[in-house]
């Protein structure tokens, strides 16, 4: 009866969570998330000191190959339409000219303290006629202090309003990016007068090799080897299959659909990253599978870990009244770990993740902490168990799980350590060109941890049919 029990509790978890699939999936499908275009819907502005300013976007590109035409960074600003209230227009004439001042300001993040009035000892960022009798600047602009090597950046462009026009629209133009670098752009206008004004439009960001953001464009490299290393490892031991055919235990299926899930997993990112960097643009549905089977896979492994450390299935038939902490523990980790990949792969692509990325970590590490201590603690009590009954042959099988386990989990560990230090430490996203090897570890350790099973339980005349093979199979799936 009470294995029963366990068996529909764990149904209706499952039904809840294909109904929440569903239904994030018929959200996301009829509309296209948009990428390296970024879009602006009436965007407001903020103020700042003695200035307003919208935040355009922020990308890592890299300089544009000067011998290859074909290979050209660029930010290009398309259909960008200014909008002010009809009291800021009303007040001017309509044969006045220049009667509202709206700049784009592109700056490169190593460039920052050359916008505003830092090196003039002035915590302004429009000039003001003080610093206009005192500086070279022009009221009512942004300071800019031009780069030495480049007086033309940071760049400055000027969209003006006239006469009692409501409406001012930027001229359509690609500025070209010649060093690589984390890139900024800011919308901001000095006027008190344009308070209230709205922003609409788009710009389009490119590096040399495509449409894929800065920190984001190795993975696609990233992936399709992966590719290659997952055949590779499924083309050995397909031929370890076929020649051990007739000694094949259930353990060398379950590792046998691990190694094909990765490789479609591997396949399916390096294709979707393929068409994100050729259109600029990816399909919000597809992606919204894509990082909820992702969340999915790693909660259920997660789980399972769970309650085969706590001996389910071999000391104890059911988990009991703690069945209920178990599926609460998996539901707040899957809500916080697809949480995290939404906000990472759906939206405005921004190389910059500020604090948003950094709140959201931090609820997966401490439920990652809680599945470790849990998963330790149940595994000390399963040994006990063992060691009392003297059962050798599950104790030593217990026994090697712990150990190939502490070491899987002490380096993923220290990893989350680095990952929270990581993005702690760079705010404003300057490191973007290591920030690929963070996500691509957890695929590697995955694939390391696969291929030393694959070594220690390949396919032989002298299989060790005492292994359960869920057991292995969790340990692949970990991550």
């Amino acid at each position: 009866m009470h294995w029963r029990s366990d068996q529909s509790r764990l149904l209706l978890l499952l039904h809840h969570l294909g109904f929440l699939l569903g239904f994030l999936f018929l959200i996301g499908a009829p509309n296209g998330a948009i990428a390296s275009i970024h879009e602006y819907r009436k965007g407001v502005f903020a103020p700042r000191s003695n200035s307003y300013f919208f935040h355009g976007g922020s990308e890592g590109l890299y300089a544009s190959e000067a011998n290859n035409s074909d290979r050209h960074s660029f930010i290009r600003f398309e259909s960008v339409v200014f909008r002010r209230s009809k009291e800021s227009a009303g007040i001017h004439h309509d044969m006045q000219q220049k009667t509202g001042l709206v700049e784009a300001i592109i700056v490169e993040i190593q460039d920052r303290d050359k916008i505003g009035g830092a090196h003039f000892n002035s915590d302004h960022i429009c000039c003001t006629p003080e610093l206009h009798e005192k500086k070279s600047c022009k009221v009512g602009e942004v300071i800019i202090r031009p780069r030495s090597d480049n007086p033309e950046w940071p760049k400055r462009i000027q969209t003006f309003f006239d006469g009692k026009n409501e409406e001012a629209s930027m001229v359509i133009q690609t500025v070209s990016i010649n060093r690589t670098g984390m890139y900024y752009l800011y919308f901001m206008f000095c006027d008190p007068q344009l308070e209230g004004l709205t922003i609409t439009g788009r710009t389009v960001w490119r590096n040399p090799q495509g449409y894929l953001p800065g920190k984001m464009a190795p993975l696609m490299t990233f992936f399709g080897l992966m590719s290659l290393a997952y055949l590779l490892l499924g083309l050995f031991w397909f031929l370890q299959f076929v020649r051990f055919w007739k000694d094949i235990l259930q353990l060398h299926y379950h590792i046998t659909a691990v190694i094909a899930l990765g490789m479609c997993e591997m396949a399916f990112w390096y294709f979707e990253y393929a068409n994100f960097n050729s259109t600029g643009a990816r399909p919000m549905g597809i992606t919204l599978w894509a990082v909820t089977f992702t969340a999915v896979k790693k909660t259920v492994s997660r789980l399972l870990l769970l309650v085969v450390s706590m001996g389910f299935g071999v000391v104890r038939p059911t988990l009991g009244g703690i069945s209920s902490k178990v599926a609460i523990l998996g539901v707040l980790y899957f809500l916080a770990s697809e949480a995290l990949e939404l906000v990472e792969h759906l939206g405005n692509i921004n190389d910059f993740s500020g604090k948003v990325r950094l709140f959201l970590v931090l609820p997966v590490a401490v439920l990652d902490a809680t599945f470790i201590v849990w998963i330790f603690s149940s595994l000390s009590r399963t040994l006990e168990k063992l060691q009392v009954r003297r059962s050798i042959a599950k104790l030593e099988l217990y026994r090697k799980f712990t150990n190939a386990l502490a070491v899987s989990v002490l380096i993923s560990v220290a990893w989350i350590g680095y990952e929270l230090y990581f993005n702690a430490t760079d705010p404003l996203s300057e490191l973007w060109q290591r920030a690929w090897i963070i996500p691509a570890f957890w695929n590697v350790l995955a694939y390391g941890l696969l291929g030393v099973i694959c070594l220690l339980w390949s396919p032989s005349r002298n299989p060790t049919r005492q292994a359960p093979s869920f057991f292995f199979f969790n340990l692949i799936t970990i991550f």
